[in-house]
């Protein structure tokens, strides 16, 4: 399927001669390399312009707060991967962001896309944000979806990352409708759907990188720049204290097979 329509053979993000090359209108020799960092240059990438510094700042503090996360099944993915192929680290990188998807990482996406339709629901009704967040509520529970970037296996009363990057957001004077939204989203969940289920990192990253200009199609990305991050240094850690074949023989220790056998087989994997 297409993504939009593929008449315009045009690019423009970066061009080049043999004496300069342009990234987003910039000379990338004389005006950025050693001139901003690597967030700066992030931004620049994705949204077409430099940002300011609490727009930079703002960037800067999602990624490091999504970054690392421990052995987390992406991670358990890359580390095996390269433990297999110890010559393929961009293999094991690839794999482990392979594994990055809806339950993992990926809900920064959705959630911005849900707060998306709720901005567009409060301006379009002219109701309040506590109206429209009510309203999409009772429809994802209608339609039995679940609500992206609320609940957290282990931050259960709070997840001290989205705390910290909404306080950034105010120190900066960023916060705006979409950190509102996510937080009466917040409020809104124990009545409507029945149980406590308190922002995650994942909310919290669209809410204030959306009031900070940062555009939505970007939000993905943001969370899978970042774990390349934690990845690598697992993968540096995996050459010099590996661990992925202890985890692969750990799954097999822990999960046991319980199909058919023949009378008189006796299982003994050690």
């Amino acid at each position: 399927m297409k993504i939009g329509k593929q008449s315009a053979p045009y690019q423009a993000i970066c061009t080049s001669n043999p004496e300069t090359i342009i990234v987003r209108g910039h000379d990338l020799v004389e005006n950025l390399v050693g001139s901003i960092s690597f967030t700066e240059y992030t931004w620049l990438l994705v949204a077409g312009s430099l940002p300011n510094e609490n727009q930079r700042r703002m960037l800067d503090a999602t990624l490091v707060a999504i970054a690392e996360h421990g052995l987390v099944p992406s991670v358990q993915a890359a580390r095996m991967t390269l433990a297999a192929s110890p010559e393929a680290v961009q293999g094991a990188v690839a794999a482990g962001l392979l594994g990055c998807g809806s339950v993992i990482l990926g809900a920064s996406e959705t959630s911005g896309a849900f707060f998306r339709d709720i901005r567009e629901e409060k301006e379009a009704s002219g109701s309040s944000t506590e109206a429209a967040a009510e309203k999409l509520l009772r429809r994802y529970k209608e339609q039995k979806k679940v609500v992206p970037g609320y609940g957290h296996p282990l931050h259960k009363g709070r997840d001290p990352r989205a705390e910290r990057l909404l306080a950034i957001a105010r120190e900066v004077g960023l916060a705006g409708i979409h950190c509102e939204i996510a937080k009466t989203v917040e409020k809104l969940i124990p009545d409507i759907i029945g149980k406590l289920l308190v922002m995650n990192v994942s909310s919290a990253i669209p809410c204030v990188l959306l009031d900070a200009g940062y555009p939505l199609l970007g939000l993905k990305g943001v969370p899978l720049l970042a774990r390349t991050a934690g990845l690598i240094g697992h993968l540096l850690e995996e050459q010099t204290r590996p661990i992925g074949f202890i985890m692969s023989h750990a799954a097999a220790a822990a999960i046991e097979y319980d199909g058919p056998v023949p009378e008189g087989f006796v299982a003994n994997e050690n």
